[in-house]
């Protein structure tokens, strides 16, 4: 599913990643913990496409992603990969329908086809009724479901969250945590999940801990699902 081989990456003289290895595999939800600074983002960036590593490979469902350029990256980047940020980077003039369409859209999708598929994840999310409504309407947990459910619209490889749950209240935030447990029960979901949240880190099926900019510890955790 995901194959990491060897990854580094220097900012300047400033060594981020020194030589990261692992593997995900479909349906598995793995958290990546470790001190600011330990390379969490950088690596979730990459995984990601948003930025690319120095040296190593990055292979998604056997493409090897570090030969993709220009379009054909972006392609592969909205169909293949969701995102899931920390400040929900809803757009504030659309609706939570519109805003949850737009990477269907960009895929060449039709509206039709988009707004049926956006309402079926908002119904599964739990916020169907507030489909209508604009980001400014919506609570915070409501708008990170939202947030969830664009990511969710290509059928994507793989989930990407950064620091999902680190501005809602912990009941809130609970709340986000089991909707990733229960995607994955339905979609078949993959995530890979940077937090700083211990509840979170520890309900995944693996946690990944990161040290100044390697892997110290993939260690299964102790509660496997």
């Amino acid at each position: 599913m995901i194959e990491i081989s060897n990854i580094k990456k220097s900012y300047g003289s400033l060594e981020v990643l020194k030589g990261i290895n692992l593997h995900i595999t479909k349906g598995e939800i793995v958290s990546i913990v470790g001190a600011s600074g330990a390379g969490k983002t950088t690596l979730l960036q990459i995984i990601g496409t948003l930025d690319q590593s120095d040296s190593g490979v990055l292979k998604i469902n056997d493409t090897e992603v570090n030969t993709l350029k220009g379009n054909k990256l972006a392609k592969f980047r909205n169909k293949n990969i969701g995102f899931v940020f920390q400040f929900h980077h809803l757009l504030p003039e659309f609706t939570a329908l519109e805003n949850v369409c737009i990477p269907f859209f960009i895929a060449g999708g039709n509206k039709a086809d988009a707004e049926n598929k956006a309402m079926k994840l908002l119904s599964i999310l739990g916020v169907a009724e507030r489909a209508h409504h604009k980001p400014n309407e919506l609570s915070g947990g409501e708008q990170q479901r939202v947030a969830v459910a664009r990511a969710l619209i290509n059928d994507p490889a793989i989930v990407l969250a950064d620091e999902p749950s680190g501005n809602l209240d912990s009941n809130t935030a609970n709340n986000l945590h089991q909707l990733f447990f229960k995607l994955r029960t339905e979609l078949n979901q993959t995530f890979v999940i940077v937090t700083h949240n211990e509840e979170l880190a520890a309900m995944a099926d693996r946690k990944i801990v990161m040290r100044d900019g390697v892997v110290v510890t993939p260690s299964e955790s102790e509660n496997n699902h």
